[in-house]
């Protein structure tokens, strides 16, 4: 059986792993008595820890929450797993950089040395893609406006910023707010977006937080709908895609290529490439026009020739006549 020490602060780090824990799953946990158990809830609740009992068929215990609750205590891989979200959050370009710099600085200096060493020698660099410039940066109060209104389930109302000059209505009246029931806070490429489905054009649109400005107060609550697809993740990532719900790519072709199978994998994300000899393969891959296809495929320095469909080859023609008229 572990030192009663060892043992209060396993004890702890499970009570505040989550809500509600049986108490004979916690001594199966600690692997030791519930009686030991019902012992050691009394010593954390002689050091200031506020740990209820509740009753029902699988009673148990609860660390409750309040301001007077003496400091939160980690096991060795809880401190590092938070180390490393603070590194992480310092590029996240969610406004709040500075702050996990501090925190991640406090966080060291009261881990024991053992956790520093690992820590230290754990070198995390957060590299952003060119479209995560700091103008995407967004304000951590607006980040917790949008993240409340999708937790409450409220409509929210907000101003959204244009990329070109001002939106104007008819008569140069500047466009009315937004209204739209908030789903999803999400990041991608450096950026954040909210999902939500817009009430006024009735569809689901994909916003940047760092054009969002919210109105206060926000509107009634409503009944969420089901996003198409049903995974926010798939559903993002087909939007950038340009996809129509599916998933997938809008434009998908497939040609051969007059090079190692191994040389183009390595310059691919989701293409599927199929060796066909020592210096030919077969590639099938997607992109969001049939002209913009024809240009990724025309990236690589090899004869190409089109297995399908039509289109992939109309686009090749399209392309082959832009490129000779700036030549001539």
């Amino acid at each position: 059986m572990p030192k009663t020490s060892a043992r209060l602060l396993s004890l702890l780090s499970l009570l505040q792993a989550r809500r509600d824990w049986p108490g004979a799953l916690l001594a199966e946990r600690l692997g030791i008595s519930p009686r030991t158990v019902r012992r050691d809830v009394d010593r954390l609740r002689e050091l200031g820890y506020p740990v209820v009992a509740f009753k029902g068929p699988d009673g148990g215990y609860r660390l409750e929450a309040g301001t007077a609750m003496p400091p939160l205590l980690f096991d060795d891989e809880q401190a590092v797993a938070l180390a490393i979200a603070l590194r992480i959050a310092t590029t996240s370009g969610a406004g709040v950089e500075e702050a996990a710099v501090r925190a991640l600085t406090t966080v060291r200096q009261l881990m024991p040395a053992r956790l520093r060493h690992r820590i230290d020698a754990l070198q995390v660099t957060a590299v952003t893609r060119p479209s995560a410039r700091p103008d995407a940066r967004v304000d951590g109060v607006v980040l917790s406006a949008l993240g409340a209104a999708v937790h409450a389930r409220e409509v929210l109302r907000f101003d959204y910023a244009p990329v070109s000059p001002p939106e104007v209505a008819d008569g140069g009246v500047p466009a009315p707010p937004r209204r739209v029931q908030p789903h999803h806070l999400v990041t991608w490429g450096g950026r954040w977006y909210l999902v939500a489905w817009d009430l006024d054009r009735e569809d689901w649109r994909t916003f940047r937080a760092d054009r969002i400005t919210p109105r206060t107060p926000t509107g009634p609550r409503f009944a969420p709908r089901a996003l198409p697809g049903g995974d926010v993740a798939a559903f993002v990532a087909a939007r950038f895609r340009g996809s129509d719900g599916s998933g997938d790519w809008p434009c998908r072709g497939e040609v051969i290529l007059g090079l190692p199978a191994a040389d183009v994998s390595r310059h691919l994300r989701d293409g599927v490439v199929e060796a066909l000899g020592p210096n030919r393969c077969r590639l099938a891959l997607g992109s969001w026009s049939w002209v913009g296809l024809a240009a990724d495929l025309g990236r690589f320095d090899a004869a190409i020739e089109v297995v399908g469909p039509a289109e992939l080859k109309d686009a090749f023609a399209r392309l082959a006549r832009r490129y000779a008229d700036t030549s001539s």
